[in-house]
């Protein structure tokens, strides 16, 4: 396994690689006594009823973490999982093959302006955890915070659990700008944090 100086995996992220990705998925799952707590915090603060058919986008889905504990609030939701890598979408199917008919994997690359293309539609609630600052780049994080803003319904929300290397205020001005009425931080510890945000 290809390691960095810290004794972590290799960066830039291999995620066309199925060793990469398993060995990946592995140490995530390391974190999962603290994140998973926190991922279903942050979803139940979704503002809509727990049986609601919600059409829901996971941004940068991953093996499926985020939309597991999201099923787990809300049972009825459809969930459009949306990644670049094959290799980790082809595990979340099989991790949540019992929602299968729920489901629906698209494969984009989120540096690609067209990547809402294939959607699909619009959305009520859009989730991401852990997976935009690895564009490293804020306009293009910037960016998405546009794209994402264009594919949920009025009404919708964006919750986003990740790392702000650049510090929270750039992003919540970022997702303002980008069109959203109601932005703020709903946790925060360092460099990781809870961002909400409503389309108006």
């Amino acid at each position: 396994m290809p390691l960095s100086p810290r004794g972590g995996l290799t960066v830039p992220h291999e995620w066309h690689s199925q060793q990469y990705v398993a060995d990946w998925i592995a140490q995530d799952e390391a974190r999962d006594p603290v994140r998973r707590p926190r991922l279903r915090e942050m979803i139940a603060a979704a503002p809509f009823a727990r049986d609601a058919r919600l059409q829901v986008l996971d941004v940068g889905a991953g093996y499926g973490a985020v939309t597991e504990e999201l099923l787990g609030v809300f049972p009825n939701a459809e969930v459009t999982l949306q990644d670049y890598s094959e290799p980790m979408l082809a595990e979340a199917k099989r991790r949540l093959a019992g929602k299968a008919e729920q489901l629906r994997v698209v494969v984009t690359d989120l540096t690609d302006p067209a990547w809402t293309a294939g959607l699909g539609g619009l959305f009520d609630l859009a989730v991401s955890a852990i997976c935009l600052h690895n564009l490293r780049d804020a306009p293009q994080i910037f960016a998405c915070y546009r794209a994402i803003h264009d594919v949920l319904k009025p009404g919708g929300w964006f919750f986003d659990y990740d790392l702000f290397f650049e510090g929270l205020e750039p992003h919540i001005e970022a997702l303002r700008a980008a069109g959203f009425g109601e932005v703020e931080c709903r946790w925060q510890e360092e460099r990781r944090a809870i961002i909400a945000a409503a389309r108006s």
